[in-house]
């Protein structure tokens, strides 16, 4: 699909600080910026972008203030941060460390506060935790169990979840509005995604003909 000429499309919005590293283009079929994340990364926005990412047993959390529109989306792999883990990473929170549930959930609700956002008018909606592969042991299942519970300690509530099941996910995620498209791909070949999801692959391509119908949320 071809860009549009620069003087049909709004300027593109300036990257919070920290998030310059990310992938943000034109999507000219929702005629908005957009922010792709992949594995172990996170995106917060106040410009009405929209936040993409592609799941197959990793858990993409949603998270919004719905009165500033203020929010953002997570990608992370493994529930916990555990004994046994590398830790020398710093002090830089868009580092691998944000590939680990307890410090992508941390990370993208203090960045969301820190632009203003406030505790008690966060929107939270779950996406992602598929199951890839039956013989192996269900990761995502415990990457889903993990932000259940993770989100009851905060006394954070989820307002829509699309999680679990052999599928994995593309999500379009609209923090202004609160508006998640899903596409759930039946036909992707599980090997392919879950080396993309432990390499940090830069992209994924979804044929439009293998994918499930969207899903609103």
């Amino acid at each position: 699909m071809h860009s549009p000429p620069l003087n049909d499309r709004p300027v593109q919005p300036p990257a919070a600080g920290g998030f310059d590293h990310v992938n943000r283009y034109w999507d000219g079929l929702h005629k908005v910026w957009a922010a792709k994340i992949l594995p172990g990364e996170f995106y917060v926005s106040a410009h009405g972008e929209m936040v993409v990412t592609l799941l197959g047993s990793c858990i993409s959390a949603c998270v919004r203030d719905t009165v500033r529109g203020i929010g953002g989306m997570n990608h992370f792999m493994l529930p916990e941060q555990g004994e046994h883990s590398t830790t020398n990473w710093g002090n830089d929170p868009l580092t691998h460390a944000s590939r680990y549930g307890n410090w992508a959930m941390e990370y993208l609700i203090n960045e969301i506060l820190k632009r203003g956002g406030r505790r008690e008018n966060l929107e939270v909606k779950l996406f992602g935790g598929g199951q890839m592969i039956a013989a192996m042991s269900d990761v995502g299942q415990r990457n889903i169990l993990f932000a259940y519970d993770y989100l009851a300690r905060e006394g954070l509530t989820v307002a829509a979840a699309d999680v679990g099941r052999e599928v994995a996910r593309k999500v379009l995620y609209f923090p202004d509005t609160g508006a998640v498209k899903v596409r759930r791909i039946k036909h992707m070949k599980n090997d392919v995604l879950l080396q993309r999801e432990r390499d940090y692959q830069r992209s994924v391509t979804v044929p439009e003909s293998a994918a499930g119908s969207i899903d609103l949320f």
